[in-house]
């Protein structure tokens, strides 16, 4: 019985590279966020606008617990899922963590091409954008840190780059 937590920023991979891993290692794959709307028929942009976010916190880590109940799974976690509560102390203890170690810039050029889709950087290029994740991350590492394992998911720009970090994740995570 396997439970791997993949946790990080926003576009750091963890949907891209949890798939990957998932298929590779013959786990099911869980995106927390997408469990949740899937539960309360909403998206999270939704429930965040209609709720709040602490009240989107607490959904969040009541579906957390929810998922790390399930076996053989790997959760691709939401950026700040770690950040509120216990929840990266939980999650330590229901399985492995994995934090996809991302840098500012990297993490800007990713966000830059989406962030249409991402409500709270719609309204920030460049220097702003870059400031903006500089300080999120910021506030957002120490829980980060707290992951069994960190690895440098940096160079993510083709399908062979997944490949080669869910191979170097299956590696790691079986030893």
């Amino acid at each position: 019985m396997r439970r791997i937590f993949l946790i990080g920023y926003m576009g750091a991979g963890k949907t891209t590279v949890g798939k990957q891993l998932s298929s590779r290692m013959g786990l099911s794959f869980i995106d927390l966020d997408l469990h949740i709307e899937a539960r309360y028929h909403k998206t999270v942009r939704e429930l965040f606008a209609e709720k709040g976010e602490e009240a989107f916190r607490e959904i969040e880590k009541k579906m957390l617990h929810e998922v790390a109940e399930f076996e053989d799974v790997l959760v691709s976690t939401g950026g700040g899922s770690p950040c509120f509560f216990d929840n990266m102390a939980f999650m330590n203890q229901a399985g492995k963590t994995v934090y996809l170690k991302v840098s500012v810039e990297e993490l800007t050029k990713r966000l830059e091409l989406c962030k249409q889709t991402r409500p709270v950087l719609q309204n920030k290029s460049g220097d702003e954008l870059l400031r903006f994740i500089d300080e999120s991350l910021q506030k957002r590492e120490p829980y980060y840190l707290q992951a069994s394992i960190i690895f440098e998911a940096e160079k993510m720009l083709t399908e062979s780059d997944v490949q080669t970090i869910a191979v170097a994740l299956e590696h790691i995570l079986n030893q």
